[in-house]
């Protein structure tokens, strides 16, 4: 039987507890040997990552390989890197090495010892902020050693780093010793990716950039030859440039170089000749590389994506010359490629997004994908039958999926005509309905990055709110990844106008089409969503738009962020967001929320980590002190022991129920099953 109740006071058995519980996905998928090795978040213990290992025979379930309180996570330019890497052996089962984030050393692994304890392999940090971090390694027991990314902090400031390539002794000889630890780059490069080798272990490749480029703005695709000695011959920039992004390089089977490259306006897969590119820059150093390339399969699609983490992996070489490739627009979905046809073939089934995790074993292709209705799993498809099968990680419909909302894809219309993307989640409930002729409330959900993208899947914390009558509305606003280099460019310089404008263009459509009630809008975000949702709150763009906010780990204070106020890795990430602070200050000023907080009139909520580092408490403080006797009603909620990115389940139920708190006393819902908010004026 059908219940007539109004929007928002459903009830629904997706509560807090089951959102903290599933949030977050397997990372860093890997292969060692015929065995398959991941991240896998744990919530409940702390947020810990633990590393899972499945066995080759695929009879039995994963296993987590270390006991809490190990944590297999780094913190590599912040946002981190693939932490772990392994290599099969003839004797005595794999050798793993990986970082532990409580102190950032890398250890190493004998798993199937008889007593398997993780020893470290890097000297321990007198501050775990500061010192040595570690990331993206290769195990080489050939060499007797581990390459990877080094991250190395100078002085006191967040901005006093080096990072070169480096080579670690596996016999644990660099723990108490730095003078141990090989250097394989010069300091030449402010940003570096992890080692590459080919397949005849003659020769590396390594992406590097540098202030103030993101690594989607402007990177370098470098090789060099290894010397016998395990030296490096002069590095040589083969591909990228500044206004080029190269988002990935890695060898082919047949010592060929592949890249995932922007140079056309999309991220897109090509065959770089490396010979005749190194001989090229050799002979005019710093001109940059000028060897044709060969377009593997030119398309109007994203072939990889903004590499907020180190070690990402888009496409993968498999050993018979096909490549297993994501590829796509808005969406990511896998294939394969062959690279001399440029056929493409995609994967059956009913993922409709995969991450950029990718690990080949002969001729199977694994990955984490998800889909509108199915929670991050690990796929296996085989590329000679096609048939895919799930191994680890089985999606579970832990309520009934009928409360699971019904998205639509939709591209609306904003200033000047523009497109803006966007995932419409409608209110839905199986049992209940709202009164006739009455219009839901509608939150719009803004991603982070900027320079990312909102995936369709299936979030349980936009079911929470969906199950409960309150619709969803998440914007791929201009700047976001997944539709080209061209789109991504319209937030240059525009950051804080283009984002709040496609935002407010979304949530006035579908106030005037009868989808949303114009009286119950709301907005919310973290990070960089946090940033324009704050913005939106306070921006003439969207004035009056919005009944409240929720503002989550933001940036508040562009001058402040920009002066020091943030790690090294987005340090100058504004220059191109907003301009350059020397040549316009006065914009840094109008466009930050703190500075216009006189224009907050609506009730809001802010959350923050207090060990944030990328976007420290700091903001948060001097704009309450700005909002403080203005009577607008808000909460301060601030979490010890989390970061940039809520990962304790406890922290996650208090901000979900929170959240929905605040919506109820501003749309006048009544619910008792949240505890309810107190708001300060």
């Amino acid at each position: 039987m059908t219940v007539q109740a109004p929007y928002g006071t459903w009830p629904s058995p997706i509560d807090a507890g089951t959102v903290a519980a599933h949030d977050g996905r397997p990372e860093f998928l890997g292969s060692v040997g015929e065995e398959l090795w991941w991240t896998e978040p744990r919530p409940e213990e702390g947020g810990r990552r633990a590393l899972l290992r499945l066995a080759a025979d695929g009879q039995h379930p994963p296993v987590s390989v270390l006991p809490a309180p190990w944590n297999v996570r780094n913190r590599v330019i912040e946002y981190g890197g693939l932490p772990w890497a392994g290599a099969p052996r003839s004797e005595g089962g794999p050798l793993i090495v990986f970082t532990h984030f409580a102190d950032q050393r890398l250890y190493a692994l004998e798993p199937d010892a008889p007593d398997a304890r993780p020893r470290p392999l890097t000297p321990l940090s007198e501050a775990t902020d500061g010192g040595l971090r570690w990331c993206d390694p290769v195990v080489l027991p050939e060499r007797g050693e581990a390459w990877c990314v080094l991250e190395e902090f100078t002085g006191e400031g967040p901005t006093d780093v080096r990072r070169v390539l480096a080579a670690v002794p596996l016999d644990g000889s660099a723990a108490e010793d730095r003078g141990r630890v090989r250097e394989l780059t010069g300091d030449g490069d402010r940003f570096l990716t992890g080692p590459r080798l080919s397949p005849d272990g003659r020769r590396l490749a390594w992406l590097a950039w540098d202030h103030p480029a993101m690594p989607w703005d402007g990177t370098r695709a470098m090789t060099a030859r290894i010397r016998e000695d395990g030296t490096l011959e002069t590095p040589r920039a083969v591909a990228g440039g500044p206004e080029e992004s190269v988002a990935q390089a890695e060898f082919s089977t047949d010592g060929s170089l592949l890249i995932a490259s922007d140079a056309g306006g999309w991220w897109n897969l090509q065959r770089v000749d490396v010979e005749a590119a190194e001989t090229a820059e050799a002979a005019e150093p710093g001109r940059g590389p000028a060897v044709p390339r060969v377009p593997l399969c030119p398309r109007e699609e994203e072939f990889a994506g903004a590499a907020w983490k180190i070690g990402q992996r888009w496409f993968a070489p498999l050993p018979g010359g096909l490549v297993a490739a994501l590829h796509g627009r808005g969406a990511q979905r896998l294939g394969v490629l062959d690279p001399e046809t440029g056929e493409l073939v995609d994967a059956a089934g009913p993922w409709t997004e995969w991450a950029p995790f990718l690990a080949v074993i002969d001729s199977r292709v694994t990955g984490v994908a998800a889909g509108p209705r199915t929670s991050y799993e690990i796929v296996e498809l085989d590329t000679r039958t096609g048939h895919t099968v799930v191994l680890a990680s089985h999606h579970k419909d832990h309520v009934d999926p009928a409360y699971y909302p019904e998205p639509q894809i939709r591209t609306f219309t904003g200033p000047d005509g523009r497109d803006i993307h966007a995932h419409i989640y409608p209110p839905h409930h199986p049992d209940h309905m709202a009164p006739a002729g009455e219009l839901p409330p509608y939150v719009v959900w803004v991603h982070g990055g900027p320079t990312s993208r909102a995936p369709l899947v299936l979030d349980l914390e936009i079911a929470y709110f969906t199950s409960r009558g309150i619709g969803v509305a998440e914007v791929n606003y201009g700047g976001s990844t997944g539709y080209g280099r061209e789109y991504r460019n319209r937030l240059r310089q525009q950051w804080g106008v283009v984002d709040v404008e496609d935002c407010a263009a979304v949530a006035r459509t579908l106030a005037r089409e009868g989808t949303a009630d114009p009286a119950r809008l709301a907005i919310r975000g973290g990070s960089a969503g946090g940033w324009t949702s704050a913005a939106s709150l306070t921006s003439p763009l969207a004035e009056g738009l919005y009944a409240c906010g929720t503002v989550t780990y933001p940036i508040l204070d562009l001058t402040g962020w920009a002066t020091g106020e943030t790690h090294d890795f987005e340090s100058q990430y504004l220059e191109s967001l907003v301009g350059p602070l020397a040549e316009v200050p006065g914009r840094y000023r109008e466009r930050s929320p703190l500075h216009q907080a006189q224009r907050i009139a609506v009730p809001f909520l802010l959350l923050q980590g207090l060990d944030d580092v990328i976007c420290p408490p700091v903001q948060c403080e001097r704009f309450l002190e700005q909002v403080k006797g203005r009577g607008v009603s808000h909460a301060y909620l601030a979490f010890e022991g989390e970061g940039h990115g809520f990962r304790r389940a406890d922290t996650i139920v208090r901000a979900v129920e929170a959240e929905l708190s605040l919506y109820s006393h501003t749309f006048g819902l009544r619910r008792e099953d949240v505890p309810s908010l107190e708001l300060r004026s």
